[in-house]
């Protein structure tokens, strides 16, 4: 048990401290995720940008993020914070992306920043998040898209996909749809929103809101769905699926590449309380 001298040490070292959120977009390509693997000799992302920080504020960093990625998948806002002895109380205007620009590659930009109270949490905070798949659908593979979207030669029914997808909406056990990897208290997970559309005339987009997901939930929903489409099953079947909580009924899941991570939503009365950088 923690002492009351070291409690008010901690909460005496938490005073002088400034807690900053930013927002990171970057092409996930040649990164083994957003956290370290085991035996994994590419890097990071998170840990690319920790080092670059590091640089910057000349103390130790640990970053906290909405949520991890997978290897290959990317991001157009990730949000993260960290904490830093550096008083910004009188910094009315830094860029801290452009900061960074010099320790950071190509394939990370951090976008946005702000001052923001320390009840912040990107991690716990976050309400919801929003995810987009790509498929290229034509006779021939992109040689350009290929690293930022799935391929599909088969003409897609999105007719098809969205009829599966409309069972996907509600709170529901998703045991189904979740890969191995990483221990949860519960896999009941809230979907609001799910759809398919053609963004351009070859080019595919599964759209999905949700409260929180699984590991790998959203390639295997995909995945899953494309199977069901590809063999002509019924798109209730999905529903069947969902219902036997186990991930041996689900499809295989869907290309990491296809994958993004597009927004993550906070309270509205906590972004108030934020101040730019």
């Amino acid at each position: 048990m923690i002492s009351a001298k070291d409690k008010k040490i901690l909460e005496l070292e938490a005073s002088n401290m400034t807690r900053i959120r930013f927002t990171v977009s970057y092409d996930g390509s040649e990164y083994c995720g957003w956290q370290k693997q085991n035996h994994e000799e590419r890097p990071s992302v998170a840990q690319t940008v920790t080092t670059a920080l590091e640089k910057i504020f000349q103390h130790k960093i640990t970053l906290y993020a909405s949520g991890r990625t997978d290897a290959g998948v990317h991001a157009l806002e990730q949000v993260c914070h960290f904490d830093t002895t550096r008083d910004f109380s009188k910094t009315k205007a830094w860029d801290l992306g452009w900061a960074l620009r010099r320790y950071l590659p190509m394939s990370i930009i951090v976008k946005h920043a702000w001052v923001v109270p320390m009840e912040f949490h990107a991690t716990i905070s976050a309400e919801k998040k929003t995810y987009r798949y790509l498929i290229y659908n034509a006779t021939l593979p992109s040689p350009i898209l290929c690293r930022y979207m799935g391929w599909i030669r088969r003409p897609l029914n999105l007719d098809h996909l969205n009829a599966s997808s409309k069972y996907l909406v509600g709170l529901q056990d998703f045991k189904s749809f979740q890969s191995i990897g990483t221990t949860v208290a519960h896999t009941n997970r809230e979907i609001l929103r799910a759809t398919w559309r053609w963004k351009k005339p070859h080019i595919a987009e599964f759209s999905i809101t949700g409260t929180g997901f699984l590991k790998q939930m959203v390639r295997n929903i995909v995945g899953t769905q494309l199977m069901l489409e590809q063999k002509n099953l019924p798109p209730e079947e999905i529903k069947r699926i969902i219902s036997l909580t186990d991930r041996k009924y689900a499809g295989p899941p869907a290309e990491p590449q296809g994958l993004y991570l597009l927004r993550v939503y906070y309270p509205q009365d906590l972004d108030n309380k934020c101040r730019e950088l």
